[in-house]
């Protein structure tokens, strides 16, 4: 909860060139922007002809003209309400268009952004706040547009219009009522600023419960929450942050009725001047009783925008900071960039090859924000250096196993094929081709991996198998599911391949589970295939159906095998020993096993220990 609120940082309004990015955002909506603004000014000049026209009446009513001006001139302002509403119908729907489209815009790219992130991005941010991002502050963003916009360019248009209306038809009552005119100003610009500091914090609240409701109503969540009986404690911490909310969102209100209540007051204090100095110049024969009238009208046409661009300011406020933890997402800088001239992985079958490999993994504050981590300061630690210039080579169709302690890099080395991150120095190839002069999507369609923790879409079997290649047909997708050994489970199924699989896979043990994925690489149809302790955590009988399964999806294929279990790697052409980051030794298993290192040592711990009698 305080490293939350620490997150918030201090009050600090709105940083400078915000507006300025979110103009550039509405850059490919002019045309529509300028169609608003022409239906903006032709209800701002019908708004302020009525009043006009109401104080002709009068005149017309006093000087006792004959009834048929007066008839025509009510038939006139009729129209004109008519009009006037029409026009109101089609502003609203063009401001619409222009607000939901800058929201598509902005909710498009920053979607786009977060997906060219690298891993370590979303392994440091908190999903919730992420999430909060795309939500909350998007939605905040777009009731400015919305609602917001055209409420903005009336209340201004047509307050110019009223002042102009008005010094003509009398300078003195218009300066008159104009004295009061700072006390709207000068408190809506403190109140803009307070307000802004206290929707960041709200935001900031938001998200992190937002973060905490994805964490613990999750399966893995919730089920620790309940194993370690902290309902409680869990519940306390949310309402705190709920109240926090609350508090806000009532002060919030309450100073904004406050000053609407005060303009709302000088509005009607401003009146009375007028119809006090009117009335005064009106009977000393300096004022017709008409203008008088269209001067107290022309008022409410000058104080009312003046009170809703007081509190639209707010509004704005509001939805700048929405803006602003949007645009701190989007700047930034993915880690990992196409090259313009990248080519395709050569065709045919692939070769693996590290060169020279050094590695580190980025500090946060290249990846990452203290908002998103929901903490005051990012971790300054990162950057050592965590490979020591690993190389080998796997050729076409070739399986090479990585075995090592944990911790020793071998995942890292396996990240960096599907290039999830870039070497420091040195190079990774795929066919002699440096993976850097690769594209993402024939490096994505070469290379296909299979962790240990299979995971899974909250959607159907057929969804999560064809995420890789969604044009696979039902044979196809049969055919991977018998040559994974799930045909007969999914045939049993009620619903078959339209099965719900739940979240990340939790309604299929652990080995059904490994399998189905195991069945989506078979219809991605890589060239190289990347097993990182696939059958890690599987027992006897899941890890010989796994077994077999991965038989079917090595067949033809260069494999990089990372295994703890030295029984599923006996077989490879080649295996490295990693340590520290570093290949210690490499060999086949009967070289290995000869020469009596550390690969001899890790496979006596294994299979030579004999078992306690009891």
């Amino acid at each position: 909860m305080r490293s939350a609120m620490a997150a918030s940082g201090a009050p600090r309004g709105v940083r400078r060139g915000t507006f300025r990015r979110v103009v550039g955002f509405a850059r490919p909506h002019r045309a529509k922007l300028a169609a608003f603004l022409l239906l903006t000014v032709v209800s701002s000049v019908l708004a302020v002809t009525t009043p006009v026209l109401a104080g002709r009446v009068v005149d017309a009513i006093v000087g006792g003209r004959d009834v048929s001006v007066v008839v025509w001139l009510a038939v006139v302002i009729a129209g004109i309400a008519v009009v006037d509403a029409g026009l109101g119908l089609l502003e609203r729907w063009q401001s619409t268009r222009i607000g939901e489209g800058l929201i598509y815009d902005l909710r498009r790219a920053v979607y786009e952004h977060v997906q060219r992130m690298p891993v370590a991005f979303f392994t440091r941010t908190r999903t919730g706040a992420l999430v909060s991002r795309l939500n909350n502050d998007v939605i905040g963003a777009q009731r400015a547009f919305t609602s917001t916009l055209s409420g903005v360019v009336t209340n201004v248009i047509q307050l110019g219009l009223s002042l102009g209306v008005m010094f003509t038809l009398s300078w003195q009552v218009t300066a008159l009522a104009l004295l009061l005119l700072p006390v709207f100003v000068l408190p809506a610009r403190r109140m803009g600023s307070r307000m802004a500091d206290l929707q960041r914090e709200a935001a900031t609240l938001n998200a992190g419960m937002t973060t905490q409701m994805t964490e613990r109503f999750s399966a893995p969540g919730a089920t620790l929450v309940k194993l370690f009986g902290r309902p409680r404690a869990e519940a306390d911490e949310f309402g705190a942050r709920a109240a926090r909310v609350r508090d806000i969102g009532i002060r919030t209100a309450m100073a904004t009725r406050w000053f609407l209540t005060g303009l709302t007051l000088v509005s009607a204090l401003a009146q009375a001047l007028v119809y006090g100095l009117g009335g005064y110049l009106a009977l000393t024969g300096h004022l017709a009783a008409g203008t008088v009238v269209s001067l107290a009208l022309l008022l409410t046409r000058l104080y009312s925008p003046l009170t809703a661009l007081a509190n639209a300011r707010v509004d704005v406020m509001t939805a700048l900071v929405s803006f602003e933890r949007v645009f701190e997402v989007l700047d930034l800088k993915p880690m990992i960039d196409e090259s313009p001239n990248a080519r395709e992985v050569p065709a045919g079958p692939v070769s693996v090859e590290f060169d020279d490999v050094r590695f580190g993994y980025p500090a946060a504050d290249r990846v990452s924000l203290a908002s998103l981590e929901s903490v005051a300061t990012l971790d300054t630690r990162g950057g050592e250096e965590v490979l020591h210039g690993i190389s080998f080579r796997a050729e076409p169709g070739q399986l090479v196993a990585l075995v090592g302690s944990s911790g020793a890099g071998k995942s890292t080395i396996a990240s960096l094929v599907p290039r999830l991150y870039d070497v420091d120095s040195g190079s990774v190839s795929l066919s002699d081709v440096d993976v850097r002069d690769l594209t993402f999507e024939s490096v994505r369609g070469a290379v296909g991996v299979v962790t240990q923790d299979g995971h899974l879409f909250h959607d159907s079997i057929r969804a999560n198998l064809t995420y890789p290649r969604p044009e696979a047909t039902d044979d196809e997708l049969w055919d991977a599911l018998d040559r994974a050994r799930l045909r007969t489970l999914v045939e049993a199924l009620p619903d078959g391949l339209d099965t719900v699989v739940g979240e990340r896979g939790y309604r299929l043990s652990g080995g059904e589970r490994q399998r189905l994925t195991i069945a989506r690489l078979l219809i991605a149809r890589p060239r190289v295939v990347i097993l990182d302790e696939a059958t890690a955590h599987l027992d006897s009988e899941s890890e010989a159906a796994v077994q077999a399964a991965l038989t079917e999806a090595l067949q033809g294929r260069t494999a990089l095998v990372i295994a703890h279990r030295l029984s599923t790697v006996r077989a490879a052409d080649q295996i490295l020993v990693v340590e520290d980051g570093r290949v210690v030794e490499r060999g086949t298993h009967p070289e290995l096993l000869a020469a009596d290192g550390r690969y001899a040592e890790l496979y006596r711990t294994q299979f030579d220990e004999t078992p306690a009698v009891a």
